[in-house]
């Protein structure tokens, strides 16, 4: 069975993961939806209906309402590659989220991880 692309995945299948490693660390689902909608101008309602029709992640950043422009202040490693290099606009998007997934599971204060 070929593997599929993460561009390619539910956001819904992926979703939990981010929770999972939120709480894990002592953070909340509710903090995790911030981020979410900070990065990409979803509403809470508009998130969750994206959840409800499996929509992938290609699509979710395609169809986001309002991509914050601070977005290109995260920088770092995930997966071993700087966010700030990924040409793929659709794969740096995904790793910006999982950056600021990251920096939210290691105690960052909201603040700094929305670049305020």
């Amino acid at each position: 069975m070929p593997r599929q692309h993460i561009s390619q995945m539910s956001v819904a299948k992926v979703y939990p993961f981010y929770v999972t490693k939120a709480e894990r660390k002592g953070r909340s689902r509710e903090e995790v939806d911030i981020l979410i909608s900070w990065l990409t101008g979803y509403s809470q309602t508009e998130f969750e209906a994206q959840l409800e029709q499996g929509t992938d992640f290609e699509t979710f950043f395609s169809r986001a309402p309002h991509l914050n422009p601070s977005r290109s202040l995260i920088t770092g490693v995930v997966c071993g590659v700087r966010v700030e290099d990924i040409e793929d606009p659709t794969m740096q998007h995904i790793r910006y989220l999982d950056k600021l997934i990251d920096e939210l599971a290691k105690g960052k204060a909201m603040e700094r991880i929305m670049r305020v």
